[in-house]
């Protein structure tokens, strides 16, 4: 993956250890920002990305922490970079909490997780094929 610093305070995208699945984003903001309960702030990391296949796609998660400890997760529950796009990554924040939460600059705040999308041929059909679940909706496989 390809990263272009877009303004010179961006933070490169870090993994906390060789395990981590993510990679964390940073605030790329030069004040803090308030998140009020239930409203929606648009965070931007100023950082661009390159990935190399096509057949993938980058992922914004919540940070656990965030989610768990504040209430403050993506406001699209996942974002989604297309191999094709070229502009500033950006992070939607809302808070789900009763409390206002403050980013500051350079707080991380997602993490981008980079995998494989499958990419299938589409073909109307008039009938699909059976399976033994069929048209079983939520809870349809409890027994």
């Amino acid at each position: 993956m390809k990263v272009k610093k877009l303004r010179k305070n961006a933070k490169m995208p870090y993994k906390a250890t060789a395990g981590s699945a993510g990679y964390d984003l940073f605030a790329c903001i030069d004040t803090p920002k308030v998140i009020n309960p239930g409203k929606i702030v648009m965070i931007p990391t100023g950082l661009a990305i390159q990935l190399e296949e096509e057949r993938c796609g980058g992922f914004i998660f919540a940070r656990s922490s965030l989610g768990a400890k504040h209430g403050i997760v993506p406001a699209n529950c996942v974002g989604v970079i297309d191999s094709d796009y070229r502009g500033e990554v950006m992070v939607a924040l809302t808070n789900l909490a009763d409390a206002p939460y403050t980013v500051n600059p350079n707080d991380r705040i997602a993490q981008l997780v980079i995998m494989a999308v499958g990419q299938p041929v589409i073909t109307e059909v008039e009938e699909l094929d059976s399976t033994d679940r069929g048209e079983g909706g939520f809870g349809s496989t409890q027994r």
